[in-house]
């Protein structure tokens, strides 16, 4: 039995899937992996359930009816691995963009350094980012400068979506009030994070771009970000977060 586990959701990734469970699995430290599919048409969830088989008690599935949102992924695998003994909780993307050796980085920041959150971070040293065009690039950079300055956390990252979380952190946020679905889930997580004054690390990395399947990407996830942002740091004010 391992104290961590990597929640994956997917939606279409066929073409990753496989890859980036063996890559997980291959890694000296041991960890589990959940995949929380959202009914994929291109058949990921087949895929996961064929390689369940071999890799009996470490790699978890669940398929939900629709493809329903990032976050809502997320919060459903984390109300699933809770119920569980794990320690650590990842969250990584399946497309490769983030590097799974990293996965070792993060965790020895939480069980070693102390930390509660460990971000895995593209822009705590620089900009740490390949193969996206510019624009790109200077919007998620702007977004986290925009998010620094409205809610006073020093966080160089804060869209980030691959980060491990001691589970004090995920047992002590109230997860069912959380709202945002897009890249707004990532800071909101973070928020809710610091806003509990819990130990808060950013681990650089390189951020490196799918080269398989498609983005998820769109322009209401930023928008959402955007206005999501003021609707946080105003309900933390008024201590209704």
């Amino acid at each position: 039995m391992t104290n961590s586990i990597v929640i994956i959701p997917t939606f279409n990734e066929i073409e990753n899937i496989e890859g980036i469970i063996r890559a997980v699995f291959s890694l000296h430290k041991s960890f589990h992996v959940l995949i929380v599919d959202d009914n994929s048409p291109d058949q990921t969830a087949i895929k996961v359930k064929e390689l369940m088989a071999e890799f009996e008690g470490k790699l978890f599935l669940e398929v939900r009816i629709k493809k329903s949102g990032l976050g809502t992924a997320y919060v459903h695998g984390f109300k699933w691995a809770l119920s569980k003994e794990y320690s650590y909780f990842f969250e990584m993307d399946a497309d490769f963009s983030h590097n799974p050796t990293d996965l070792e980085k993060l965790y020895e920041a939480c069980h070693f350094g102390g930390a509660d959150l460990a971000i895995g971070s593209r822009y705590v040293t620089g900009v740490n980012v390949v193969n996206w065009p510019l624009s790109r690039v200077l919007m998620s950079y702007f977004a986290s400068v925009y998010v620094r300055f409205i809610t006073g956390m020093k966080i160089f990252d804060a869209t980030a979506g691959f980060v491990c979380y001691n589970r004090e952190v995920l047992e002590r946020i109230n997860l069912n009030k959380i709202k945002f679905i897009g890249y707004a889930f990532q800071i909101e997580m973070k928020y809710r994070t610091y806003a509990c004054n819990f130990k808060i690390v950013e681990v650089p990395i390189i951020f490196t771009d799918r080269t398989k399947g498609q983005s998820k990407m769109s322009s209401a996830i930023f928008s959402e970000a955007i206005f999501g942002v003021l609707a946080l740091k105003i309900k933390n004010l008024f201590n209704q977060l």
